[in-house]
């Protein structure tokens, strides 16, 4: 299938062509009819499968369709969990709305309220907006939320992650004149999704999009194992001053443990960008100017770049520090091999964090595999297993009996299955004798020992 099959306006292909795309990915050809049909959508699919374009290309669309009225204010609004995130989608439209005469605003923090409310009272069509930012001019009464016709909520799971669901559901009760509602997440397992899609989609159209061969990035994962913070150091440096690691995104859990690492890699001489939460916008943009551009070969960050950062030349993904779960996992190695490109995951792994490797394992579906530097060699041992050995079957446990004295002396309880039997044959007229029990042998009137074995 082509864009041209998609029934959008001829405006919309040449800025899809001039964009480098060249043929709609699964998730694109799914949801886009579906959306342009006006129906509610619940997609779900893997990160870099195209979903940001599979949402912007029928909102472009339908305010062709529909054109302004005199009425002022956003007519479409985008949610998404971070700032960079907001901005990287910000830019795909201008690029896709390219000719179309459609305005893009931001409401993001980090940026001055003055200039952000500005937003509401022009003729902005496209506001993008991270959930926290927008619930202060929601709560001041200052967010024009009557003129919205299309809500867009990407990275969904993200947001529930992200404690972002309270703000996302008070949002959507604000702009309720909308026509249309589009939720788009790389996955739709769990209840807490299930139930805030109910409250705020109507009948959606369910879309579970995997990606097929053509489009899956087979992203080789390895590890390093590492004695101690030092080793792991000198790893990093080893690994960062390799010519094939072009760019590298390195991945850390803490605030603190990222300024452990600047100073180090400082000290180094290794010259790196920095992205952690609470930092200016401006300083922000300047970090992930530098990276993007090359100017700097390296960006450190912590899991706040983990979704959003869409930068295609990034050869390497390094987990400095392992993530606690599998999906963040694979929305950080994710950020490589994009665009077609190829990229690798490697992963720094001190013992305590060796059990996880096979979490990660299972959850993808593909082996993450070993590497040793033999100048920095561990000198403690790796983990025998990784995660629970499968429990081998056990033959049956032997039956005890114990050792009574009655049985060592051939005596025992007396054989009351036997008596009955001999009873019976009595009663019916004629004798039988009694067999002996397998314990002893007992008279059949059980009082005395029998003088003979006769009758």
């Amino acid at each position: 299938m082509q864009f041209a099959d998609l029934d959008i306006d001829e405006s919309l292909l040449q800025a899809v062509a001039a964009a480098g795309y060249s043929r709609p990915t699964t998730v694109q050809t799914e949801a886009i009819p579906e959306a342009l049909m006006g129906h509610d959508l619940m997609v779900g699919a893997p990160t870099g499968t195209g979903k940001t374009a599979a949402f912007l290309l029928p909102c472009i669309q339908h305010l062709l369709d529909f054109p302004r009225r005199k009425i002022r204010g956003p007519r479409i609004l985008i949610l998404t969990p971070t700032r960079e995130l907001a901005m990287q989608i910000g830019e795909a439209a201008e690029t896709l709305s390219a000719g179309c005469g459609v305005e893009v605003a931001y409401v993001i923090g980090g940026v001055g309220y003055e200039e952000q409310e500005k937003a509401f009272a022009d003729a902005v069509d496209i506001i993008v907006a991270t959930p926290g930012r927008l619930m202060e001019y929601v709560r001041n009464h200052a967010f024009p939320g009557k003129t919205v016709e299309i809500l867009i909520i990407d990275e969904a799971d993200r947001m529930l992650d992200m404690g972002f669901i309270d703000d996302v559901g008070a949002i959507s009760r604000a702009v309720d004149r909308r026509s249309q509602t589009m939720l788009f997440s790389a996955t739709l397992e769990g209840l807490g999704l299930e139930k805030f899609a109910a409250e705020v989609l109507h009948d959606p159209v369910r879309i579970s999009s995997s990606a097929p061969r053509s489009e899956k990035r087979k992203i080789p994962q390895r590890f390093y194992y590492a004695d101690s913070l030092d080793h792991k150091n000198r790893l990093l440096r080893h690994l960062l001053q390799q010519e094939e690691v072009g760019k590298a995104l390195i991945f850390v859990k803490t605030r603190e443990q990222l300024a452990q690492l600047r100073s180090f890699l400082q000290s180094s001489g290794i010259q790196a960008a920095y992205l952690q939460g609470e930092m200016e916008q401006e300083k922000r943009s300047a970090a992930l100017a530098s990276f993007s551009s090359g100017q700097v070969p390296f960006l450190v960050a912590t899991d706040v770049a983990s979704r959003g950062l869409d930068v295609p030349d990034i050869t390497h993904v390094i987990n400095y520090d392992l993530p606690y779960s599998a999906d963040v996992y694979v929305h950080r190695i994710g950020r490589t091999a994009r665009a077609g490109r190829k990229g690798t995951a490697l992963n720094l792994v001190e013992a305590h964090d060796y059990p996880r490797l096979a979490r990660f394992e299972r959850y993808t579906g593909e082996r993450i595999s070993r590497r040793v530097i033999q100048e920095l060699r561990p000198e403690t041992r790796i983990p025998q297993f990784r995660g629970k050995r499968k429990k081998e079957e056990e033959p049956e446990p032997r039956k005890r009996t114990k050792d009574r004295l009655r049985n060592r002396r051939d005596k025992g309880k007396p054989d009351f299955a036997a008596r009955k039997a001999a009873r019976a044959s009595a009663g019916a007229g004629g004798t039988a004798p009694v067999q002996p029990s397998s314990q002893g042998a007992r008279s059949d009137s059980g009082d005395k020992p029998a003088a003979g074995s006769g009758t």
